[in-house]
């Protein structure tokens, strides 16, 4: 994985001051080298100036105290690698009245570190304890004793107080961000991850969306168009022998031509409509796991009323006719009473029969066909089963073309609402299509048509 310039500067920004880097060095940024040789270089000039009088009170050279000054003073580049020996180098010299700012910036940097509050507390006891011993013995006897203990407490706690304090307060702030930054990456990366989602679930939408548009202009139009490629198939045969009957059959091609249009135009109707001013927007993910169920509005017309008759069971007789009129032998039974179905479950029951019988018409033509409808408690079965296909209706063409989508639309529109679908060859030869429809409760059926 490649990490960029500013992904490491953030790391090395998140570890504290002392935290290293890679390639031997500690430094993270070229502001952060400048500050600290500034700080050796100043702590240099004044460990050497102060040295000066500790050579003196030691009997040294001038000169042997100068350099030890300035070594010891360079130390302070060091604070961010090991701020811990800064303050002990720092509290090593105190007695010799040295080393301020080097003591100062340690005991800073210790106390903005991400090391043990202990540790810290300990280190700035043990340079309180120094610096005011230190002044206790450097003030003059002469001057009053309570004086004395007022000066050197005031002296340690000048000293050691204020750059603990600063150094706790930067390290909890430089904590508190990197909280902040953490949380807020950990929000962008879920925000990243619910947008892939969201895109997700509205690529799936949008498939079931097309998939379900597929199957309801397949539903529609299909069965009617299969119809007339019959009829026009016995109208070509019987023109010059019955010109009554090719009359009729005309006028139903003519009458199925139409029916077929009106669907079509009123379904792309709706794909072209918008959505209604101050309508409130509907989520991908509900708007597809309801888009299978729901009855769409077609140009004001709900999809249970088409032009030729209505999807329910109760215009099986006119589907049943249509088939009969095109030379097929259907025979219809109807098992028990229909208690009043909700709409979308008469219309699925429609539209299984409908395909049904399209397949037939496809690829059994002239086969004696069979429907029964079972009207049970709690549920509704239909079962369209057809004989081989012996005889073909005068002038009729087998082997109509057909997209392999039929069987796979009745089985979405049967089990999205919880049904069972089976469909096979049968033993003497046939076709079997079989499907039981449960019926949801009445809350479940308006929520569904809602």
């Amino acid at each position: 994985m490649t990490t960029t310039g500013e992904e490491r500067r953030t790391a090395v920004e998140r570890a504290g001051p002392d935290a290293g880097h890679a390639g031997g060095g500690w430094w993270h940024r070229w502001r952060a080298v400048v500050l600290d040789v500034s700080l050796a270089l100043a702590s240099s000039v004044e460990c050497a100036a102060e040295g000066v009088g500790f050579a003196r009170d030691a009997g040294l050279p001038v000169a042997v105290g100068v350099v030890f000054g300035a070594l010891v003073g360079s130390v302070l580049g060091f604070r961010r690698r090991w701020p811990v020996a800064v303050v002990l180098v720092g509290l090593a010299v105190t007695p010799a009245l040295m080393g301020f700012l080097l003591a100062v910036v340690g005991l800073y940097t210790v106390a903005s570190s991400d090391l043990p509050r202990r540790l810290t507390g300990a280190l700035a006891g043990m340079s309180l304890a120094g610096v005011l011993v230190v002044t206790l013995v450097r003030t003059s006897p002469e001057v009053d004793g309570w004086f004395r203990l007022f000066a050197a407490v005031t002296t340690a706690l000048g000293h050691t107080a204020p750059p603990v304090l600063l150094g706790l307060y930067v390290g909890a702030r430089r904590r508190l961000m990197e909280s902040l930054r953490e949380r807020a990456d950990s929000l962008e990366r879920e925000l990243q991850l619910l947008a892939e989602r969201a895109e997700e679930r509205a690529e799936w939408a949008r498939n079931e969306e097309r998939r379900r548009i597929a199957r309801e202009m397949h539903d529609v139009v299909a069965h009617r168009v299969s119809l007339m490629v019959v009829h026009a198939a016995a109208l070509q045969a019987v023109a010059l022998k019955d010109p009554e009957k090719a009359v009729r059959n005309a006028a139903l091609v003519g009458d199925m031509g139409r029916q077929a249009l009106t669907e079509l135009r009123e379904m792309l109707g709706v794909l072209r409509s918008t959505p209604a001013a101050g309508a409130a927007p509907v989520s991908a993910s509900r708007e597809a796991a309801v888009a299978p169920r729901i009855p769409e509005q077609r140009g004001g017309v709900e999809d249970g009323e088409e032009s030729g008759g209505p999807a329910r069971l109760s215009a099986l007789a006119e589907l049943v006719g249509q088939s009969r009129a095109a030379g097929v032998v259907v025979e219809l039974l109807e098992e028990g009473e229909s208690p009043g179905y909700p709409p979308v479950v008469e219309r699925t029951a429609f539209r299984v029969v409908q395909e049904a019988l399209t397949n037939v018409h496809k690829h059994a033509a002239g086969a004696r066909t069979r429907v029964r409808v079972a009207h049970r408690e709690g549920e509704v079965a239909m079962q369209v089963e057809n004989e081989p296909a012996g005889g073909l209706p005068a002038g009729a063409e087998p082997g109509l073309p057909s997209g392999g989508n039929g069987l796979l639309g009745m089985r979405e529109r049967v089990t999205s609402l919880g049904g069972a679908f089976v469909a096979g060859p049968t033993d003497p030869g046939g076709f079997r299509v079989s499907a039981v429809i449960p019926v949801p409760p009445v809350a479940d059926a308006a929520a569904l048509a809602e």
